[in-house]
């Protein structure tokens, strides 16, 4: 809310401490001395927006799990707003110093919410170490330009150790974009092949649909065509495709859109490497080295090509 301080890694304080002065050889106690209390709110006013005519008040001293230091909770309130908030601090015991900590919980898999069942994948088996999960939204030119370089090389690089998931992710603003989302959908319940062949098209002819008017209506008709093409080329039951086409029903769609706004995705494109979240233009090499690093967490060695890199990398 009010809180202005930067939060702390896994399971250590990151955040800088904070002197706010000397003491007088204050050790702990049941509660703070009103000295004490007032240079800490003192430093908090410094750091911290707090709402207009807001009061600060702390409670009491209890035993922390750093040593040195123990635990205070800063509660403030505003009779004007009737804003009010805690802010949980640590005290050092001779009161010179006043730190922030933040613990997360990291006993559970970072890639349990991102299960590939129930999408398409291409690559690897389903038993492969690695699966990445991409937020894509096929008229989102950054998102095609990802799909031509990016995932061809990993396939390229890492074989059966990767598996590619895509989620639909279609952002507002894009205005055939849900419905491109729906198509390939319906498609890819169908024939996995057919919708990942469905995907290539449309990414690689995202700027083309339309036609230069940039018809709406024009593009969603291009967008059909596309993908009953593709249901013909793979087999699919043409009148169940285009009734699914037809009905444009985006319950799929919107689920894959809940899920990935609760894990903070916001933008296109953004992609999970084995719950490991990544976002926006990031270099080949970066990626490389995020898959590499997810192979070793599965106690894996990286393809030896990866190997010969981080070698001559290396100083």
């Amino acid at each position: 809310m009010f809180h202005r301080a930067a939060r702390s890694s896994v399971l250590l304080f990151t955040v800088s401490l904070l002197s706010i002065g000397s003491s007088k050889g204050q050790t702990t106690a049941p509660s703070i001395s009103p000295e004490l209390a007032y240079r800490i709110e003192s430093m908090l006013r410094s750091k911290m927006e707090f709402p207009t005519a807001a009061s600060i008040s702390f409670g009491p001293r209890s035993a922390s799990e750093v040593p040195g230091y123990d635990r205070i909770q800063a509660h403030f309130s505003s009779s004007l707003s009737g804003d009010k908030g805690d802010i949980p601090l640590l005290v050092s015991h001779d009161g010179s110093r006043v730190a922030q900590f933040t613990t997360y919980n990291i006993a559970a898999d970072p890639g349990w919410k991102l299960s590939a069942e129930g999408h398409p994948a291409r690559g690897g088996p389903a038993s492969s170490p690695v699966v990445i999960v991409s937020y894509d939204d096929l008229e989102c030119p950054f998102c095609a330009r990802l799909h031509a370089a990016l995932f061809p090389a990993l396939m390229d690089r890492y074989r059966d150790q990767v598996r590619i998931v895509y989620r639909s992710f279609p952002l507002e603003g894009h205005p055939w974009a849900m419905h491109a989302a729906v198509d390939v959908d319906c498609l890819g319940a169908k024939a996995a092949q057919g919708y990942w062949a469905a995907v290539d098209e449309i990414h690689a002819h995202a700027g083309e649909y339309g036609g230069e008017e940039r018809s709406l209506t024009k593009a969603e008709q291009e967008l059909d065509d596309v993908v009953l093409n593709e249901g013909h080329r793979f087999h699919v039951d043409e009148s169940a495709l285009k009734a699914c086409i037809k009905k444009q029903d985006t319950t799929l769609e919107a689920a894959d859109i809940d899920a990935g706004k609760k894990l903070g995705v916001y933008k296109t494109p953004t992609f999970f490497i084995n719950g490991m979240k990544l976002d926006g233009a990031v270099p080949i090499s970066f990626v490389f080295k995020m898959v590499d690093n997810a192979l070793k967490a599965e106690g894996l060695a990286p393809p030896t090509s990866a190997r010969k890199e981080a070698a001559t990398a290396a100083p």
